[in-house]
């Protein structure tokens, strides 16, 4: 009885990190953190220094919160979780303005803009407050990772096909033949729209008939006033 306990914890922890690769990708499935998605994604590198930034500010923010959520105030509990967001944000942005500055300069203002990004925001009312400091802390990595690896993907395809180079090496006659409306918004929107059909295909258009059962994972609910099926925040960042 123990054993199996045990193991179904184990299956049950492995799930909660792998569902934000592919079942609950913050990106492809739940549609979230599209401004810093399409704002980034011109170059691999770029990709990366976001990816990596947000999943350290989201493995941080979901053990804090996950660790406070009996203290804090369920009256005020976003402005609270906005506050140990920015304390992580701020920690994270001096540490690339210092080691990365490189990297720091090519994400501009969306690097400080992960305080108000939905997928931070959205995992900490949907999950941290819920659960666990493990389990939030391996469902800051796996929907970390899941945001690193859309990220990735996108900026790949769009900085090969639109730049004619990857991680800035130039790539032989892509290099001549660069279509380069994909290094622009429309062309990052075209591509979104395309990673997003292959997602519902890869699933069946499960993982998105999962993501729409309810609007709990929006932080903006708590304003909102609106039914889970009818979330008027849904949309609103990203």
């Amino acid at each position: 009885m123990i054993l199996q306990r045990g193991r179904h914890n184990k299956m049950n922890r492995l799930k909660i990190m792998t569902n934000g690769i592919l079942k609950e990708n913050p990106v492809l499935v739940l549609i979230l953190g599209t401004c810093p998605t399409l704002a980034v994604s011109t170059q691999a590198s770029n990709a990366i220094g976001m990816g990596l930034a947000a999943t350290v500010v989201l493995i941080c923010s979901n053990i804090a919160i996950s660790a406070l959520r009996k203290v804090i105030p369920d009256n005020v509990r976003i402005p609270c979780y906005i506050v140990l967001v920015a304390g992580f944000v701020t920690v994270v942005e001096m540490l690339v303005k210092a080691y990365a500055p490189a990297i720091d300069e090519q994400l501009g203002i969306y690097l400080p803009l992960i305080v108000v990004n939905c997928i931070i925001l959205g995992r900490a009312e949907m999950f941290a407050n819920k659960n666990t400091v493990l389990d939030s802390a391996l469902d800051g990595i796996g929907m970390g990772l899941g945001f690193m690896l859309a990220l990735l993907v996108m900026a790949s395809i769009r900085e090969i096909f639109g730049n004619g180079t990857w991680f800035g090496l130039e790539i032989p006659v892509l290099i001549s033949h660069k279509i380069s409306i994909l290094t622009l918004a429309p062309g990052g929107f075209f591509i979104y729209g395309i990673l997003i059909a292959i997602m519902n295909r890869i699933t069946n258009g499960k993982a998105s008939r999962n993501a729409e059962k309810g609007c709990a994972g929006c932080a903006g609910c708590a304003g909102c006033g609106a039914s889970d099926d009818g979330c008027t925040a849904k949309g609103g960042e990203a």
